[in-house]
């Protein structure tokens, strides 16, 4: 392609073809400078983020290890929240509702101290408590009988299963 006659000796069309020559190199220039500016801020922008998610990644490691061992920790030093205490073969000597509602009643009583106590606590002292709650004797309608624990669980809830025996 050739640039025609009339253009190619007019000295004024040849400073502006020069001038936009320059103009489009100038601005190329700049251009990659900036271009380059900001991808040099965003290489460092990446870096500083990198950075911090390792810094963070290390500190919830050792957040995740500290409640490991302080979970670890509670779990041997849960307590009794509640205590259950069911008897189980009320229908074989025929006592009424109530009747065992009271028993169940009386045995908590005698037992509520293990509330809020350490289940390690409680299980070194199970043998106590089997020994207090067998040596109570309930009368019903004129008739003697003793407690005979039949299942212990000692857990947040303590749950006794209870059997009566006549005396």
């Amino acid at each position: 392609m050739r640039v025609p006659e009339k253009f190619y000796r007019a000295r004024n069309w040849q400073r502006f073809f020069a001038g936009v020559f320059f103009g489009a190199v100038l601005s190329w220039g700049i251009f990659l400078y900036l271009f380059g500016a900001l991808q040099e801020e965003q290489a460092k922008t990446i870096k500083k983020q990198q950075e911090f998610i390792a810094e963070l990644e290390k500190e919830k490691k050792i957040w995740q290890e500290d409640f490991e061992k302080r979970n670890e920790e509670n779990e041997g030093k849960l307590t009794v929240n509640k205590i259950e205490v069911k008897i189980a073969n009320a229908e074989k000597y025929r006592v009424d509702p109530l009747t065992v509602f009271e028993i169940e009643k009386e045995v908590k009583e005698d037992i509520r101290a293990l509330l809020a106590k350490d289940l390690e606590e409680v299980f070194n002292t199970r043998e106590i408590i089997r020994r207090a709650v067998e040596n109570k004797e309930v009368e019903i309608n004129d008739k003697r009988y003793v407690l005979k624990i039949r299942e212990m669980f000692i857990f947040t809830t303590f749950i006794l299963r209870i059997d009566l025996l006549l005396a």
